[in-house]
């Protein structure tokens, strides 16, 4: 049988010879990992783990899933899978927009580079086709510069740019890739990996082709179902309605605080006094301009705004969200709104994760706090001017820049005060603190790719409270019984990136919707059950990646400060994280011997 939803197409690129070949997925793998990141894990595992990351062996996969440019709601995101050289486990980020839809209608599942050109390149791909072209005049542009060439090039119609900036090219630990001048695959440095290769961009030129659902009727009562659920006005994903829509994901920034869950000045407290001035309530009053979305997407949680005054004056930008709002906001003591905006400007300009950057500003904050720089000026608390100044030294790798640019712990251990990199595996933390929201803790330190909220999104039942269903509803200060609901989610999110669709839709949708689109589209057999075996089974082959890569026993930890320095902000007042109580829930749920994938797991799901 011919499945729906796949072009059953995957572009090798070899970019030490410039050969592409194209070959059809295997039917097994998709059954096992349907798409996306299951499928870019699974190509990556069979690359095999042990690989160094910035080596020409290691490879990177731009993954599509199945639903990925059909008509399913938020069916927009692109998956971007290799091995990070930020914390040598495998991992993958995702990216919203236009581009992932784009290579669908170009005609691929995916691409996967190898090797490291000779000189820089792109990869353009039109229908049925990748070339690698000669990028040599962008090499040292930024990101914003490149993608307007691109566009003066082929023109803006039908066009998607993804691309590296300087910070790729110089290798720095947290790059990133950059959709469409905003949208980020922020986490894990694989923007790090593409410089590696000399790959500076890859420029997607197809026209609207959205693939059928096989099973016409069923697709009918099931998209009717998803828009249904999706539009609820009691929900935060409602069009025009609902909190995430109206105000974008920085609605958050109020309703984090009030519990007591902010990180705040390097997670030294948890509640930020002056957290209105970067709400997304008040950047709405005063410097929102336009609500662009993504392919198939009726929410339009992105957020445009413009700098009318001021320093920053003419500043029009897109990704003034939650996380990054908070990591060089809230957790560096900044809220002046149009700094903040300034900042994330130049991390999408760079191409560099604007989560990892606000860490390391903070972490540097708290050490110049202290006393623990060495000849060196150091910044402080709220400084956003000397912030802006810090950006473009990491961005370049110049000065203290160059130590900054290996990312938080790194940069913490080199001032002989690792205690003060609130990071996990590596990877620095989002915007949630583990002592007011106690499902986010155990999250971070069992993710496997670091310190990370997407791989289980506990805050949409800890805070929102409105997903997975009633039973799901939990206070955030009770350690009790989160094992569980992080495997939950954990498995959710997995296979939502393997179909691969945007997280917000599990804000609405039930797992019963999201199976009957998938088996519309591709024709396959599918419920939800089938749909939580494969999130287990991609999460388990991770875990058995990183696990032969030396992550073991002792892997899944938290920073010290949120196991035994008390929280001091309202609503969480004296609160520790219980991760070893929580550890032991987490470990028997999963069938695992102290974070160590059994054979007979391995077994059982069909890994080995």
């Amino acid at each position: 049988m011919t499945l729906g939803g796949y072009a059953d197409n995957i572009a090798r690129i070899n970019l030490t010879d410039g050969k592409v070949t194209y070959e059809a997925i295997p039917e097994d793998w998709k059954r096992k990992y349907i798409g996306g990141r299951g499928l870019g894990v699974k190509y990556a595992f069979e690359n095999g783990p042990l690989v160094d990351p910035l080596s020409p062996d290691n490879i990177l996969c731009f993954m599509n899933g199945p639903l990925t440019g059909t008509e399913v709601n938020l069916s927009g995101r692109m998956a971007i899978v290799t091995k990070s050289p930020q914390t040598n486990t495998i991992t993958d980020s995702h990216h919203g927009g236009w581009s992932a839809a784009r290579l669908r209608w170009a005609g691929f599942d995916g691409l996967i580079f190898k090797g490291k050109a000779p000189k820089a390149v792109y990869a353009f791909v039109t229908e049925g086709k990748v070339e690698i072209l000669d990028a040599s005049e962008l090499w040292g542009k930024g990101v914003h510069e490149t993608i307007k060439f691109f566009q003066a090039k082929y023109g803006e119609k039908d066009l998607s740019v993804i691309a590296i900036g300087q910070a790729g090219e110089k290798l720095n630990l947290f790059a990133n890739w950059m959709n469409e001048h905003d949208r980020s695959s922020g986490r894990g440095g694989t923007g790090c990996v593409g410089g590696s290769k000399q790959l500076k961009a890859i420029v997607i030129k197809a026209e609207k082709k959205m693939p059928k659902a096989v099973n016409k009727e069923l697709w009918k009562d099931a998209h009717a179902k998803a828009l249904e659920e999706l539009s609820d006005p009691r929900v935060v994903t409602s069009p025009r309605k609902g909190g995430l829509s109206v105000f974008g994901t920085n609605v958050l920034m109020n309703m984090v605080n009030v519990i007591g869950g902010m990180p705040t000045n390097n997670s030294q407290t948890t509640f930020f006094p002056d957290h209105e001035a970067i709400s997304g309530e008040r950047v709405k009053e005063t410097i929102l301009v336009d609500d662009p979305t993504c392919h198939a997407c009726p929410v339009a949680c992105k957020k445009e705004v413009e700098v009318k005054d001021g320093p920053f004056a003419g500043l029009r930008m897109e990704s003034f969200e939650y996380e990054p709002a908070w990591a060089v906001g809230a957790n560096c003591g900044n809220d002046y709104a149009p700094g903040v905006a300034k900042v994330i400007d130049q991390c999408n300009d760079y191409g560099m994760d604007a989560i990892e950057t606000g860490n390391v500003l903070s972490m540097y904050m708290e050490a110049t706090e202290k006393g623990y720089l060495d000849g060196d000026d150091g910044l402080a608390w709220g400084d956003y001017m000397g912030m802006v100044a810090l950006v473009d030294k990491i961005g370049m790798r110049q000065g203290i820049g160059d130590l900054l640019a290996q990312g938080t712990e790194r940069a913490a251990k080199h001032f002989g005060h690792p205690e003060i990199a609130m990071t996990v595996k590596g990877m620095a933390i989002p915007a949630y603190d583990p002592r007011g929201i106690k499902g986010m803790g155990l999250g971070y330190a069992t993710s496997n790719r670091g310190a990370c909220h997407l791989r289980a999104y506990t805050p949409a039942a800890e805070v929102i409270g409105n997903v997975l269903g009633p039973s799901t509803i939990t206070d955030p200060i009770e350690w009790k019984g989160k094992g569980k609901l992080v495997v939950i989610f954990q498995h959710v999110h997995t296979v939502t990136d393997c179909l691969d669709v945007c997280k917000f839709a599990t804000f609405a949708e039930s797992l019963d919707t999201f199976a009957a689109q998938f088996a519309a589209v591709t024709g396959m057999e599918a419920d939800a059950a089938y749909l939580l075996k494969v999130g287990e089974r991609v999460w388990n082959l991770e875990r058995y990646y990183n696990n032969l890569n030396g992550f073991r026993e002792g892997s899944d930890y938290l920073p010290e400060r949120f196991l035994k320095e008390p929280a001091t902000g309202p609503g969480s007042t004296g609160q520790v994280c219980e991760l070893d109580l929580m550890l032991e829930e987490y470990y028997q749920e999963r069938g695992w011997v102290n974070g160590v994938v059994t054979e007979k797991k391995l077994v059982e799901l069909e890994i080995v």
